[in-house]
């Protein structure tokens, strides 16, 4: 199990890339949260299976590529906080 904490930049505020990570994410084994940065970004936390955490991330890609220009990710152990995934406000 893994867990990635990915910063998007870009224009991926106002347009609707919370709920469609959300939308995604219930097509996956994840477990995590996304919520908007106060500096523009978003930030997404994800644990999983390496492949599940892969398959979410290129389907995020897929659907809102044209509003990221950047993607930060760090690699780390899962610790299995989370029961689900979710949008944090």
């Amino acid at each position: 199990m893994r867990r990635k904490t990915c910063y998007f930049s870009g224009r991926v505020q106002g347009v609707g890339f919370r709920y469609t990570t959300m939308n995604i994410a219930q097509s996956y084994d994840v477990t995590g949260y996304v919520r908007n940065l106060p500096d523009g970004r978003v930030e997404l936390v994800i644990e999983g299976p390496e492949n599940e955490c892969t398959g979410l991330l290129n389907s995020i890609n897929e659907h809102m590529g044209d509003y990221i220009s950047e993607v930060k990710t760090i690699d780390s152990p899962a610790t299995g906080e989370f029961q689900r995934f979710s949008i944090r406000h």
